[in-house]
């Protein structure tokens, strides 16, 4: 899974689901200081990229996520460990 399409999942997801403006999603950004997440819609993201990745995504690993990129890093790893 190429890092082009996770981020194309995960920006059309943060943008329906959560109506942020594209524009606003870049690997550095921030999902709670600059996207308005809270943790309710990072409990949601979790779920949509496990049902993306099909694989389960452990609280622990997602805990440390902060930033877009670090929600590529985490799909990727995941996707690696298979």
């Amino acid at each position: 899974m190429d890092r082009q399409t996770v981020f194309n999942e995960v920006s059309k997801y943060l943008t329906h689901a959560f109506e942020v403006p594209e524009e606003l999603i870049t690997p550095e950004a921030d999902l709670v200081e600059e996207l308005n997440l809270d943790s309710i819609d990072a409990v949601d993201l979790m779920v949509k990229l496990q049902e993306f990745t099909g694989r389960k995504i452990l609280k622990e690993d997602f805990v440390s996520v902060r930033t877009i990129d670090d929600v590529l890093n985490l799909v990727q790893r995941i996707h690696a460990e298979g």
